[in-house]
């Protein structure tokens, strides 16, 4: 198990004040050297900020593409690795319209927009991320740029995983998301005991949730702590695969039935266990950063709508998903609305990150040249564009089930 990332979440101001991202970088590099020392790999830091349009105002929301060129060359300078600038809302329609100009202008800046708010579903933005998704596509010839934004449902501030992570404060925090797909893994090879597994499984969750808690509150009280995010996150070897630790739990190959009860299991394992728990917590199935995944969905057994009924009992939703190139904002739409209404009646955080490859149809080959991806297919995406009273830019409330 490894930390993915230490998250700093921090009002930076507008015009930016240096001295605040100076006390970031500083806290993050003692941080790292806490945890460290510890015995724990750390693979980045990162910061993110309250959401662009309450940090630029909405008279300079246009300014976004220059402030985030800015922003990359300034956090680089004090040791940061990403940072993320958080959702587009509601409330600033025009901020979703510059999120594409402002990927290509930067490196290592991430971004999201919100579909939802309190109990509604905003058919408006649905539409404008679906848009933001095909309009990043041709920024790379992979579809690239698409791995630095996200759709957002129900997603509460302080969550350490990016795209997805924002602040809402002007106090700092952080919070610490980690790498564990091998400890699911592990805890089900070479056992037939769903009970023996599962046992194993929030024995070792706990384990490191309670040294990772320790370090946060004895070696860095000067910062307040939020918790830790400890979503399976994979790495692309069958090691470190979510899809791997279903299998051995004893699914033939992920995608088929059984899959989703191994999904609840899994995610539950991380409820029942004791840590300060904050952000998703839950089965993460990034179709390209997860190599067993990743092979069935080249052969057909896991598609996006299983991916989509698994985040119902778990997970954190759609991620680097590969579509087609030729995926309109009017197709994609109908999937980032399913998205919302499961997040809004399962009262859950769910997010989309979607990956048009321009060029490619379902079923070609990808051909990432990415260390943290592995390779798969083309994934089909059955959907037509929505007609009707779905059709509309009305936002309309749905209430969590009782």
């Amino acid at each position: 198990m490894k930390i993915r990332s230490i998250t700093y979440f921090c009002n930076p101001k507008y015009p930016l004040n240096e001295k605040i991202l100076r006390k970031a970088g500083e806290f993050l590099s003692k941080a790292k050297s806490a945890f460290e020392s510890a015995g724990y790999e750390v693979q980045t830091v990162r910061l993110a900020t309250i959401p662009f349009p309450k940090l630029l105002g909405e008279k300079n929301i246009n300014d976004l593409p220059k402030f985030a060129n800015n922003f990359s060359k300034a956090i680089q300078e004090v040791g940061i690795s990403y940072a993320s600038l958080g959702p587009a809302l509601p409330e600033f329609p025009k901020s979703y319209q510059v999120i594409p100009e402002a990927i290509s202008a930067s490196e290592n800046i991430f971004f999201s927009g919100a579909m939802t708010s309190d109990n509604n579903i905003h058919l408006a933005q649905v539409k404008a991320c679906a848009e933001i998704i095909v309009r990043n596509a041709p920024l790379d010839a992979n579809g690239f740029a698409n791995l630095r934004f996200a759709a957002l449902a129900n997603v509460n501030a302080g969550a350490p995983f990016f795209p997805a992570a924002y602040w809402n404060d002007d106090e700092s925090a952080f919070a610490v998301a980690v790498e564990s797909a091998d400890v699911a893994v592990n805890a089900f090879a070479g056992t037939s005991s769903l009970h023996e597994g599962r046992s194993a499984l929030i024995s070792e969750i706990e384990k490191h949730g309670q040294a990772i808690e320790k370090i946060a509150k004895q070696d860095l009280s000067e910062i307040i702590f939020l918790g830790i995010d400890f979503s399976f996150a994979p790495f692309p070897d069958d090691a470190h695969s979510l899809g791997k630790a279903v299998e051995n739990m004893g699914v033939k190959k992920i995608g088929l039935h059984g899959s989703l009860a191994a999904a609840a299991i899994l995610t539950e394992a991380i409820e029942r266990a004791n840590f300060p728990h904050v952000g998703f917590n839950g089965f993460m199935q990034p179709v390209l950063e997860d190599s067993v995944l990743a092979k069935r969905a080249a052969d057909g057994t896991l598609t996006i709508k299983d991916a989509l009924l698994y985040s119902a009992v778990c997970g954190t939703g759609l991620d680097t998903v590969p579509l087609p190139g030729d995926s309109s904002a009017d197709e994609i739409t109908p999937l980032l609305l399913d998205l919302c209404a499961l997040s809004l009646r399962l009262d859950k955080p769910l997010t989309a990150r979607l990956m048009p490859i321009p060029g490619k149809v379902a079923g070609d080959e990808t051909n990432f040249d990415f260390a943290f991806f592995a390779n798969s297919k083309v994934m089909k995406l059955d959907s037509q564009p929505l007609q009707n009273s779905l059709g509309g830019d009305e936002s309309f409330e749905l209430k969590k089930k009782i």
